[in-house]
């Protein structure tokens, strides 16, 4: 983007999140969730809004969530008061997507600035949000409204991704690099969307007229096979809600995905990527499944507190999700680490234990708890995606009579 301004380029994106990953529409109203150092997130923030009431927005409301004042609470806050937030908060949130609102969540927030927490306190907290939000999350794991994740560049997480480089040139560079991976660098940023979006949808058709029961998945530390929901449906890049509204969830999105059953997972999966969770970083995770469920894990940081994670409900330890991305996504090709899922998550394979997309699954969203459960759509207060991709993974399609196709070769698509 030769010349332009910073501001010049953040209006561009700006509008790109309003018009292509929400599609928000005239009269609608927006929720914007900011998650990271406040002064971070409010330039965003600020354009996007602007953006918004320009495409016809009749209210945006904004809610903050800035990592220092976390840090007070876990340091200061009397141990017994850990388990106390205010329902008038989610039952907003959930009043808001229920009466068609969109949302948006931007997140800026530093990957290390909760390393050397109490992770048991860290644990308390999430699982409490995890319940309180859990009717807010239906909707948004359902598509039941327009919604997006978006970054935004902040000095903590630019220093954790770009070390050695001064504050500045480091927050410059990532902002750069949010830049291109929404295809700001492109002279019609709207319709390399719309392309990129279709190339998307030509994956999906391919593999959802496969309808494989199972997916093999094989690399240096994995051998993993991935039983898949009867009639699983492929999803990415844009998606539709009931009402007609399609919107691209995610900015970036590289992925094609869809629903495992969760009964039927079994092996060993080893992530080809760090985890940046709850202000931690994971390294070197390992899982083991058997009949579905999580037998065995570890990691070299931050287990005490995944492992409080995996015994949330009956269903943290079952997958909810498979995703598969080329080695070749421009996000992989960057040779960079961004210690953030939206971001790392879009450079790799990847699975998510926990709550699964009905959405994923022909007629699961009007499916009773009982009959999903039964079609191995997986339930539970979380979604939490870990990167197992690489240029060494193989994945194989399996179908019905048990024939084995190459899907990936070396982390590319092999059709």
């Amino acid at each position: 983007m030769p010349n332009q301004s910073f501001a010049e380029k953040l209006k561009k994106y700006a509008d790109v999140i309003v018009q292509v990953g929400l599609n928000l529409q005239p009269g609608q109203k927006l929720m914007i969730r900011a998650a990271g150092a406040i002064e971070s997130t409010a330039p965003v923030v600020r354009a996007v809004t602007r953006s918004a009431y320009q495409a016809g927005a009749r209210y945006v409301d904004v809610i903050w969530n800035d990592q220092e004042l976390s840090i007070a609470r876990l340091e200061n806050a009397p141990d017994d008061s850990l388990e106390e937030v205010p329902d008038y908060l989610f039952q907003g949130m959930e009043e808001h997507v229920a009466n068609g609102g969109a949302a948006l969540t931007i997140m800026a927030s530093n990957p290390d600035a909760m390393a050397g927490q109490d992770q048991q306190k860290m644990a308390l907290i999430r699982k409490v949000q995890s319940q309180k939000s859990e009717k807010y999350g239906s909707y948004i794991s359902g598509m039941k409204t327009n919604w997006c994740g978006v970054g935004a560049a902040s000095p903590g997480w630019a220093a954790k991704v770009y070390p050695g480089q001064d504050s500045d040139t480091a927050v410059e560079k990532l902002w750069e690099s949010i830049f291109k991976f929404t295809r700001l660098d492109l002279d019609d940023p709207v319709q390399a969307w719309k392309e990129h979006v279709a190339t998307l949808v030509k994956r999906k058709k391919h593999l959802n007229n496969k309808q494989y029961s199972a997916l093999r998945l094989t690399a240096p530390g994995t051998d993993l096979t991935v039983g898949l929901a009867k009639n699983h449906i492929f999803m990415g890049g844009s998606v539709e809600t009931p009402n007609g509204i399609s919107f691209v969830p995610n900015m970036p999105t590289e992925e094609v995905f869809t629903t495992p059953n969760a009964h039927e997972v079994n092996g060993t999966v080893s992530a080809s990527l760090p985890l940046n969770f709850n202000g931690m970083v994971l390294e070197n995770l390992k899982f083991t499944f058997k009949d579905g469920v999580i037998t065995d894990f570890s990691a070299d940081t931050g287990a005490e507190l995944f492992e409080k994670i995996l015994d949330m409900d009956l269903g943290a330890r079952r997958l909810g999700e498979i995703a598969l991305v080329p080695n070749s996504s421009p996000i992989s090709q960057s040779g960079t680490l961004f210690y953030n899922t939206l971001y790392d998550e879009n450079a790799s394979n990847h699975l998510a234990i926990g709550r699964a997309y009905a959405t994923a699954v022909e007629g699961g969203v009007e499916m009773s708890a009982e009959e999903k459960e039964a079609a191995g759509i997986n339930h539970s207060l979380i979604h939490i995606d870990f990167m197992i991709g690489s240029d060494k993974m193989d994945v194989d399609g399996i179908l019905p009579d048990g024939t084995v196709e190459p899907v990936m070769r070396a982390g590319e698509w092999a059709f």
